[in-house]
C-alpha cells in the first residue's frame, strides 16, 4: 500500500490518468502505514478510495455516466461519509450542477457539491474526488457560478502559446556541468 501501490498511482496521475484505489486488494508491512497510505496518501493522489466490491459495482455505469440520485450516500475520496443527499440539481445557465448535502456533524453548514466533484457511484454510494476532512474547507457554501468557474479554467488552450509539463528522467541523459548537473536531452 504505502509503497508499490502509492508510487504507481502517483505516477499514474502524474501522468493525467484518474487513480481508484482499491482498499481491501493491497497489503502493507504493517497496520500503521496501510491506515497511513489508504487514509491520508490515497486520497490525496486519486479520484476515490474504494472497497473491491464498490468498484466492479460501478464499472456497471458507463464512463461519464454517474446518476446521482436523492438518499444516495456520499462518500470522500478517503471513503469516509459526508452525507446523505437532499438534491440533485442540473446545470443552468447561471450554475454548474450540483448536489445538496445537508450539514451533518463534520460540516455545519449545508454542501452545494459540484457535478463535476462526483467520480463514480456503486449501488447508493457515491464517491466525489476530495478527501471528508477538506469537503469543509471547499468554496461549496452556495452553487458554482458558471462564469467564476470558467474563470478558473484559465484560458482556453488554443489562446496558450507554450505549455509546460514535467518529463520522465529515463528520457533524459545526465552531463555534469560546472560542478552540478544539467539534463540533456536525447
Amino acid at each position: 500500500a504505502n509503497l508499490c501501490c502509492e508510487s504507481t498511482g502517483r505516477h499514474a496521475a502524474e501522468a493525467g490518468f484518474d487513480v481508484t484505489y482499491l482498499s481491501d486488494a493491497i497489503g502493507s508491512e504493517s497496520v500503521p502505514s496501510y491506515e497511513a497510505a489508504v487514509r491520508v496518501n490515497f486520497p490525496l493522489i486519486g479520484n476515490a478510495v474504494m472497497k473491491v466490491d464498490e468498484f466492479l459495482t460501478a464499472l456497471q455505469n458507463p464512463a461519464g455516466d454517474v446518476e446521482v440520485q436523492v438518499g444516495d450516500t456520499v462518500h470522500g475520496s478517503d471513503h469516509m461519509e459526508i452525507g446523505t443527499v437532499e438534491q440533485v440539481v442540473g446545470p443552468s445557465p447561471e450554475t454548474e450542477g450540483y448536489l445538496l448535502v445537508p450539514r451533518g456533524i463534520i460540516v455545519d453548514r449545508d454542501i452545494f457539491i459540484p457535478l463535476a466533484a462526483v467520480v463514480k457511484r456503486a449501488g447508493t454510494d457515491v464517491f466525489i474526488n476530495v478527501p471528508k476532512l477538506v469537503v469543509g474547507k471547499m468554496p461549496w457554501d452556495e452553487p458554482t457560478g458558471r462564469v467564476e468557474q470558467r474563470e478558473k479554467y484559465g484560458k482556453p488552450m488554443r489562446d496558450v502559446g507554450q505549455l509546460y509539463g514535467s518529463h520522465s528522467a529515463s528520457a533524459q541523459t545526465q552531463s555534469a556541468v560546472g560542478g552540478g548537473v544539467q539534463a540533456q536531452p536525447q
